[in-house]
């Protein structure tokens, strides 16, 4: 590896790192393989059912609701976990979409200030991640581009 791409690529977070990060109880730590699965007729029909939960929820205040990630991609093997992108005007404003999204199910389970003011919610069922950014974020951009 050079040392110009070594020098790009972030070091782990430590654990008081995401102590500081996380909403709730600890993430479970992940010790293992990762395990990928096979393309999944499922993943569509599951992310527009999670499509329609948000978007009753959240009605208006639902800029964009994209399905994202590796489960996004026909024929691409991924981690069984649907990623879901939600645009809302701020999502540091937490009083706008939390409650709503409590009440649809979802749990805030990380908040990133320092990463684009970030939130990642798991779903109801928790094969779901919500990831939430604000209008106008250069991430969004990102994961569509990952995607498409």
């Amino acid at each position: 590896m050079s040392e110009a791409v070594r020098d790009s690529v972030p070091n782990p977070m430590t654990e008081e790192q995401i102590r500081r990060i996380t909403v709730g109880p600890a993430p479970k730590r992940l010790t293992g393989k990762i395990v990928l699965s096979d393309c999944d007729s499922m993943w569509p029909a599951l992310f527009a059912l999670e499509n329609e939960r948000i978007k009753s929820a959240l009605g208006a205040k639902a800029l964009s609701i994209e399905h994202v990630g590796s489960t996004s991609i026909p024929g691409f093997p991924a981690k069984p976990i649907v990623d879901i992108l939600l645009v809302v005007n701020s999502s540091a404003d937490e009083q706008s979409s939390l409650p709503p999204l409590e009440a649809a199910g979802y749990v805030l389970s990380i908040r990133e200030p320092h990463w684009d003011e970030h939130r990642l919610f798991e779903g109801p069922d928790k094969n779901i991640n919500l990831h939430v950014f604000s209008s106008g974020d250069d991430e969004i951009e990102r994961m569509l581009i990952f995607r498409d």
